[in-house]
């Protein structure tokens, strides 16, 4: 490790003190669910949206709430229902009739954590409001422009199981998330835990163990840890083995995929996998960053074949298979 690499790697070890503690503080309230939670401090730490997809009962809205008591941030749930406005979410003008002049009022967007509950119960109007503002981070009410806070992050979730009645979000859309999640059921020793625990009315209340500032600090650190340019290569080969894939040699997955990853892919498994190292207390990237983020990168970016639905081969099933195709540097 040269002189350069072990200075960030210090200040990693630095900068990232408060993951653990973090970790340990959440866990008070939720029980397993440990893909989800690293996920949302990667995201976070990167500055990232995430879309969550998981069946009710899994603790998503919980989840968010305790992450957001812990780094003592304003949080705003708010669900998303068919008849939804646009000024519902980012604000609107009200009329003062005494002064005859209008003045703003924001909406529950102007917040620093926003949890969007059932996003594709909302029509396209209101889907874009809150995506344009995750793209731009502002808001324009009337005539003026409003700044979102520094530290903004919008955490999705839909319910993929009832499909009536929704608004599915298109493509272009969906790809402005750097995350897609997909949250399972517990297993049996953690289902055992969450009844003892949540069956006997105690508070299971959190403290602020982490303040804004930091994740900050935090980030402007995460931009500086170090990826080999092996790695980079490796993951362009990764996102172009999606979009040309007889070309890296996966013919077999050529009728699969309809539209292969978007550039975002590339840059987005680029910070994804900075963010596991920082959270792993590691100054540089290693492949196996690359390859813990990498279906929750592509999945929502690696549109497939109406013949691979038919055969019911999934996304995941195709990353899989170019992760186990392409060399590892």
């Amino acid at each position: 490790m040269n002189d350069d690499i072990r200075k960030i790697h210090e200040e990693v070890e630095k900068a990232g003190a408060f993951v653990d503690a973090l970790f340990a503080e959440i866990g008070k309230v939720i029980v397993g669910q440990d893909y989800l939670i690293e996920r949302l401090l990667m995201s976070l730490l990167a500055d990232g949206h995430v879309l969550i997809e998981g069946v009710p009962g899994l603790a998503k809205t919980l989840a968010v709430r305790t992450l957001s008591a812990a780094i003592n941030t304003d949080y705003q749930r708010i669900q998303f229902t068919p008849d939804l406005l646009p000024a519902d979410l980012t604000g609107t003008l009200i009329y003062n009739q005494r002064s005859g002049e209008f003045t703003t009022r924001q909406g529950p967007i102007f917040s620093n954590i926003i949890l969007a509950d059932e996003i594709n119960r909302a029509p396209a109007k209101v889907q874009s409001a809150l995506l344009e503002a995750m793209q731009e981070r502002q808001v324009t009410i009337g005539e003026k422009t409003f700044s979102l806070p520094e530290l903004f992050l919008v955490l999705a979730t839909q319910n993929p199981i009832e499909q009536e009645g929704t608004y599915p979000l298109p493509e272009a859309q969906i790809d402005r998330f750097m995350f897609k999640l997909k949250v399972s059921y517990p297993n049996k020793n953690e289902e055992l835990e969450i009844i003892k625990r949540f069956s006997c009315g105690q508070d299971h209340s959190v403290r602020a163990v982490v303040q804004p500032d930091d994740i900050l600090k935090a980030r402007s650190v995460l931009n500086r840890v170090y990826v080999d340019e092996k790695i980079y290569k490796y993951i362009v080969e990764l996102v172009f083995a999606s979009r040309d894939p007889v070309g890296h040699g996966l013919k077999d997955n050529a009728p699969l995929i309809q539209f292969g990853a978007s550039p975002r892919a590339s840059l987005y498994l680029t910070i994804a996998a900075k963010a596991h190292a920082f959270l792993k207390h590691r100054g540089y990237v290693i492949p196996e960053d690359v390859r813990i983020v990498g279906a929750d990168v592509l999945r929502h970016r690696i549109i497939v074949s109406y013949e691979a639905e038919a055969e019911e081969i999934t996304a995941d099933m195709i990353i899989q298979n170019i992760f186990d195709h392409i060399e590892v540097p």
